[in-house]
Parts: C-alpha cells; structure tokens; sequence
C-alpha cells in the first residue's frame, strides 16, 4: 500500500519536470508561427518562424540541417554533445530568434503583407 501511495505522488511530479519546458515555453513565448521571407533582389520566398521553436525541440540539431544552415547544425550538435543533451531544453527558446536574425541580417526582408507581419517585429525588436 505505501509503494502504491509513493508511486501516486511521485508519478505526476515527474510529469511535471519532464513537460516542464513545454509548459514554461507555453507561457513566456506563446506559439510558434510562420512568418513569410523574400529576398529583394531575387525575389525568393522563404519562411521564418517567430516564437518558441517546437520543431527545435522534438528534432534538436537537425532543425538547422533542414533549414540548409549545416555550419550551425555543427555547432549544436557541439553544443548537444558538450552538455550532454541539456541544450535540448534551452535552445529552442533562441533557435527561432538566432534563425531570423540570420536570415534579416543576410538581405532578406519581412513580408509586409503576411498575418504574423507585426507579431514578429515585435519579437524580433524591429520597428515595423
């Protein structure tokens, strides 16, 4: 009986710890949300994302491999390895943000027209 009653305070207390993340990036970022790109002088269109970077968190380092940042994808899995999967929980609060800042500071430019326009001026400290 008292193993079962430990078990039964202890379990939901793991649950917490393990969804942890989730919940905190759920509170403080909000959502993660899609932002189109174009670079002027091609007129290529690309997509960025603002807020907490969900796909960071179930992929880790592959992300910046998808996104064609292979440099980057090196870095992190550095990063990954160094501290033993613990960049696993703080990475995707930056990851979105580092990613976008990359692109904005490499020619391409937010597209006015899109729904997400001043959510991610916003979160990227950019005047609209």
């Amino acid at each position: 009986m008292f193993e079962l009653t430990m078990i039964s305070t202890i379990f939901p207390l793991i649950l917490l710890i393990v969804f942890s993340p989730l919940i905190l990036a759920l509170l403080l970022i909000g959502l993660q949300k899609k932002v189109n790109m174009f670079y002027p002088a091609t007129g290529m269109i690309k997509t960025g994302y603002v807020g907490y970077s969900w796909t960071y968190l179930a992929f880790g380092w592959l992300v910046p491999i998808f996104r064609g940042e292979i440099a980057i994808a090196l870095m992190h899995l550095v990063i990954y390895c160094v501290t033993f999967g613990f960049s696993q929980l703080v990475l995707p609060f930056l990851y979105n943000r580092q990613y976008m800042t990359r692109m904005l500071t490499s020619g391409w430019q937010l597209d006015r027209n899109d729904p997400n326009y001043l959510l991610a001026c916003q979160k990227l400290n950019i005047m609209p």
